[in-house]
């Protein structure tokens, strides 16, 4: 599946000195403004798949139409909001300040390449699905497969152009329109799939069509929404003089960062042909039954939703006000490794519960948002059987997917790109040989422990060249856990797991799962509930001094970090 460490996630511009009235006044208030939508959009994106859940079930039509959606996200990830606009936005953000009618030409012709090499890629993409169309025998599972994406190439071009859009936005000190841009796209959806729900014999194949051209629909919304949120700031013009040198600067940058971060989209492509095998290629693999069959990708694209919410909420959140305070004190070692440590820390100080939470309430989650209620749609008892197991495979590490974002932008920080791609490359192997072997045990759950394998993997290399790299700037430890990071580290797991017991102890005194859905979702409340109010007891008697970091406040100076008289810190 995706490897959740995608060096090109965009993250805050660099605010410039003299440059108040393009920039938000504090790095944390940006911060919250991203947060806050991105949860608005997490949860939105939540109801959307809960709709589509209850359209398609653990079915082949569901993994036909989970792997169709996911093929030109790969690109936007890729093109748009990812290594692009890593690379567009350091000189945008200098000519916006230097030369406004530069940055003008510079964002036009940036938008103008993107626009033809999506479009182009596009088109020979559906050339390819339609030959494959027309030469592979017509099996209905893979033909709609196939057709469907077919319709939804085309969102491709409109998804990462509004990537882009979004980041220079983000330079010009707009963060909402950017963040609430994907909120479209799940109204979009769950409108289209409404009817389904209203008929008596709605068609799951039929509502997978009107879905797809809703999707489309709503990727013109998108571009014309942050075009409009850009008008007062972005004069579109066809003259494209004296960009020849940002242009260089962006394929210097866009290169190293293109290959690391399309290793990833390469993994994350090869996991979905993993899990639609049965679907594209046959019942077997390798001359024996496949262990995997149509249900398998459905399934695990909607499981991994469910992880990536805490990931995408707090562990992103936390690497992205980080980068800019690496960024400052990228000259001075000793700020750059004080600063690299208590973000480690806050990771952990989410990541950590998160995981063991997953593990925990994982069984009701799934049950209470994709189970079969009373109407008789969503995952099947065997379907959510499996999707806990996939659920264990990717939460037990969502720490380390935390960590990976927080030490890839540490390298970023100094500059160089080429440790992770190279790093990320050596992971995709790993992924791939775990996937072919664990499938046969696991099913599709062996590619969650995959991916959750590789990343703890990919954790304790990046710390350790980090370590190597900058063993100078060290304390006398030697190493990038010191003695006051790992009584922290200590801390935090401590918390976690006498918030686990208590959680474990109160779903066992509650009773079993096979209640009705009203059930679960009181005990899935009540789990929840009761791990949130232990951890938070136990991390303020115990005076955590990360619970005092989030909830610091600071001023973006002129090196567009977080600063207070204290020092550095990561504001929230």
């Amino acid at each position: 599946m995706p490897n959740p460490i995608e060096p090109g996630d965009p993250a805050l511009p660099t605010p410039r000195s003299g440059s108040r009235a393009q920039a938000p006044a504090s790095l944390g208030s940006a911060v919250r403004v991203v947060s806050l939508l991105t949860i608005g959009s997490r949860i939105g994106g939540l109801i959307r798949d809960v709709a589509t859940v209850r359209v398609f079930g653990d079915t082949w039509i569901g993994s036909a139409f989970a792997a169709a959606f996911a093929v030109p996200n790969m690109f936007r990830r890729l093109f748009g909001e990812g290594a692009l606009s890593a690379a567009f936005i350091p000189p945008y953000a200098a000519m916006s300040r230097d030369d406004p009618d530069g940055a003008a030409r510079f964002a036009s012709r940036t938008m103008r390449l993107l626009v033809l090499v999506t479009v182009g890629a596009t088109l020979l993409a559906e050339i390819g699905v339609a030959l494959l169309l027309w030469l592979l025998p017509p099996e209905p599972e893979r033909v709609l497969s196939l057709r469907l994406l077919l319709l939804l190439m085309p969102f491709m071009p409109m998804v990462c152009s509004t990537a882009i859009l979004g980041a220079m936005l983000q330079v010009h000190g707009r963060f909402a329109p950017g963040a609430a841009a994907p909120i479209l796209l799940n109204l979009c959806i769950v409108l289209a799939a409404l009817p389904f729900f209203f008929s008596d014999d709605g068609d799951p194949i039929a509502t997978a069509y009107i879905i797809g051209g809703a999707t489309l629909v709503a990727g013109a919304a998108q571009v014309a929404w942050t075009l409009a949120a850009l008008r007062r700031h972005v004069r579109w013009t066809r003259d494209t003089a004296s960009t020849s040198e940002p242009m260089r600067t962006l394929g210097k940058r866009f290169g190293p960062v293109v290959v690391g971060l399309g290793t990833i989209q390469l993994n994350s492509l090869l996991d979905t042909f993993i899990a639609m095998w049965p679907v594209w290629v046959g019942a077997t693999m390798f001359g024996m039954a496949c262990p995997l069959d149509g249900a398998s990708n459905s399934i695990l694209t909607y499981t991994q939703r469910l992880y990536q919410f805490p990931l995408g909420v707090f562990g992103i959140a936390v690497a992205t006000a980080a980068f800019p305070m690496l960024a400052r004190a990228a000259g001075d070692g000793a700020a750059f490794i004080d600063t690299l440590r208590r973000s480690m820390r806050l990771s952990l100080f989410i990541g950590v519960p998160a995981s063991v939470g997953l593990l925990l309430v994982g069984p009701d989650l799934i049950g209470v948002l994709y189970g079969r209620g009373e109407g008789g749609t969503g995952f099947s008892a065997e379907g959510a059987a499996r999707s806990a197991a996939v659920l264990a495979g990717y939460g037990v590490s969502v720490w380390a997917y935390s960590l990976n974002h927080v030490s890839t932008r540490a390298f970023y920080a100094r500059g160089d790109t080429t440790t992770p791609m190279r790093v990320a490359m050596g992971i995709v192997g790993l992924n791939l040989a775990l996937n072919l072997s664990l499938i046969w045990w696991l099913r599709e759950a062996g590619l969650a422990w995959a991916t959750g394998i590789s990343a703890v993997v990919q954790c304790v290399v990046l710390l350790s060249i980090l370590a190597r790299r900058h063993r100078t700037d060290l304390d006398q430890s030697g190493a990038i856990i010191d003695a006051a990071t790992a009584r922290g580290i200590g801390r935090i797991v401590l918390a976690a797991a006498i918030m686990g017991g208590a959680v474990w102890i109160g779903l066992r005194l509650a009773g079993g799962q096979d209640g009705s859905w009203w059930w679960r979702a009181g005990r899935l409340a009540a789990g929840v509930g009761l791990g949130g109010l232990v951890y938070a007891g136990v991390v303020l008697v115990g005076r955590a001094p990360e619970v005092g970091w989030l909830l610091e406040r600071g001023r973006v100076t002129g090196g567009g970090s977080a600063a207070s008289e204290g020092g550095d810190t990561l504001a929230s």
